[in-house]
């Protein structure tokens, strides 16, 4: 189980700006794809573990449980048999109730582990399911983001050709060119001021990340909830 909830904390403690300029660098979004698929797989196996070892402490609560009513039932007897002057079964009875209580303290510790195992691995599932949905989010703006540019790369090709039909002694034709020049300049103000407001958008949920994640470590310091 803590080689898994390693691979969660890794998985959770990646740095978005990384697999930004990672993507970026590349001209492609394998780097979001590969982590996306990584934490998926990671999701599927917390939530098994979640479903075992939840079901491994009902069991040992329903064990704790039987222990205690036990042990009260002990209790209970060695006070009739004292009461009817039976020493012999009182001390039987009292060496039952010793073992039992030595049980019940094992079951107690037994307890706190799991249920400490049981929340760490709940707290986990959480987190990555945030960061899950924030990468998501990411890849979606920066799939938009590379399309504008090699939409501006595809407009460039195309100024270039017009800039060499315009060299042509043919006013025709330069004229055409002019006028498709034109079009394709203010298309291409058009996606610079797109990519610049998605630019812009990425960089604020990449901030709110940074700080929700700042402010979620500061709640586990003191002890708050989710």
């Amino acid at each position: 189980m803590a080689s898994l909830l390693e691979k969660v904390q890794i998985l959770i403690s990646a740095n978005l700006h990384a697999m930004v300029d990672s993507a970026l660098k590349a001209n492609s979004l394998a780097v979001f794809d590969q982590y996306i698929r990584e934490v998926e797989d990671n999701l599927e196996n917390l939530e098994d573990a979640v479903a075992t070892v939840g079901g491994e402490l009902k069991t040992l609560r329903r064990k704790k449980k039987d222990l205690d009513e036990r042990a009260a039932e002990l209790d209970r007897n060695i006070d009739i048999f004292l009461r009817e002057g039976k020493e012999e079964l009182a001390l039987a009875a009292q060496s039952k109730l010793n073992s039992v209580d030595l049980l019940v303290r094992n079951y107690d510790e037994m307890l706190e582990r799991q249920e400490l195992e049981f929340q760490s691995l709940k707290d986990s599932r959480l987190k990555l399911e945030a960061k899950l949905t924030t990468v998501k989010q990411e890849r979606e703006e920066l799939q938009a983001l590379l399309d504008l540019a090699r939409s501006k790369e595809i407009t460039a090709k195309a100024i270039k050709s017009l800039d060499d039909l315009m060299a042509e002694d043919d006013a025709d034709i330069a004229r055409v060119a002019e006028s498709i020049r034109a079009r394709l300049d203010k298309a291409s103000a058009r996606s610079e001021m797109l990519a610049g407001s998605l630019e812009s958008q990425m960089d604020e949920v990449l901030e709110k990340s940074t700080l929700e994640a700042q402010l979620a470590e500061r709640k586990a310091r003191l002890g708050l909830g989710d």
